[in-house]
């Protein structure tokens, strides 16, 4: 059976959720938010086959690519419309956030977002030399 699991990640702490496809909540966990912390506690409960969602933020592309690495199907979920469905909710909590996550993977109404490579986060703007602006 396939689990959805959410993801609500913050700077210390990860709030966990899986659903089954029907929508039942099967469990929910909190760990550290480095990959092997997240790594061993999907594992455990939902194992390798779980479809994971997070959302988008300044961890996501470490997260993202440590979690595929270690071949978990992982999916980039738009910030601004995953927190337009979870602004419905009414007790706002890490814990709802991240069932509200796995909600949004069972359901399929997301927008997928994808995460770029380290490579072209090197490559990107910032590394680019400086303007010669004397002339």
């Amino acid at each position: 059976m396939i689990q959805y699991v959410g993801l609500d990640v913050s700077q210390k702490m990860t709030a966990i959720c899986a659903v089954d496809a029907q929508g039942q909540r099967l469990w929910r966990d909190q760990c550290g938010s480095t990959p092997e912390q997240i790594d061993a506690a999907v594992r455990r409960r939902a194992g390798i086959e779980a479809r994971l969602g997070i959302e988008t933020g300044p961890m996501t592309p470490w997260l993202v690519h440590e979690l595929r690495g270690r071949g978990f199907d992982i999916v980039c979920l738009d910030a601004r419309h995953a927190r337009a469905a979870l602004k419905m909710q009414l007790n706002k909590t890490d814990q709802n956030d991240a069932e509200g996550l796995a909600q949004i993977m069972r359901t399929g109404w997301y927008r997928s977002v994808h995460v770029k490579s380290f490579d072209t986060h090197r490559d990107g703007p910032c590394s680019a030399p400086a303007p010669n602006l004397s002339a």
